[in-house]
């Protein structure tokens, strides 16, 4: 059973990383395995909803920018982590055009499987910023993991997150919940246990 965890910051040995390493220890000591991707200092295309994704699942882009490479990424853990700082109240805007292409693309494969989210900040931003990552799991049915207090960690360097002694534990029961988690659903599903699916879905616009 393996984790992945999506470092989205710009800086791939920042603050935002050394959280995630924290949640990966957390994995690890609940005796799970874990797979840490960074997603580069690129410029990223955002989402032009030209609609070719609908066929294939995959983004019509091509994987110049990695976001089909990540979409098989996601299919093939048990689990996710996305990890982004806080920018202006918000997560990384290249992260945010990966993840609309992403869940646009590919998310119809993603229901069911556990999600966490993670934000650092210096100081403040990092409520609204949570609330806007969580949105991408919570819309594709995928079971988000919580951690004793919301996963939201403050220092501008890493050895700045290291000092949020609180932070850093919250990040270690984040992944360890995580395993635990994924543990519970493997073994539901090998008693039989099986999700219930809508099979007609109706769509409802506002306006006619």
């Amino acid at each position: 059973m393996t984790v992945l965890l999506i470092n989205g910051s710009v800086h791939e040995r920042g603050s935002t990383a050394t959280a995630l390493a924290e949640v990966a220890r957390g994995i690890a000591d609940a005796g799970q395995m874990s797979q840490t991707v960074w997603i580069g200092a690129e410029a990223v295309r955002p989402c032009i909803a030209c609609g070719g994704c609908r066929k294939s699942q995959r983004c019509a882009f091509g994987d110049e920018d990695g976001v089909n490479r990540l979409i098989e990424l996601i299919l093939a853990a048990d689990g996710v982590v996305f990890g982004s700082p806080v920018y202006y109240a918000g997560m990384n805007g290249a992260l945010k055009c990966l993840l609309d292409r992403i869940f646009f693309a590919g998310s119809a494969g993603f229901a069911l499987k556990p999600a966490a989210c993670l934000v650092v900040a210096r100081r403040g931003g990092t409520t609204s910023a949570l609330e806007q990552l969580q949105k991408y799991p919570n819309i594709a049915q995928m079971p988000i993991v919580g951690s004793f207090y919301w996963p939201m960690l403050h220092g501008r360097r890493p050895e700045e997150v290291q000092q949020d002694a609180e932070g850093m534990q919250i990040a270690w029961q984040l992944g360890a919940n995580m395993a635990w988690l994924i543990r519970c659903i493997q073994a539901g599903l090998a008693s039989g246990l099986q999700p219930l699916v809508c099979q007609s879905r109706t769509m409802t616009n506002f306006i006619r």
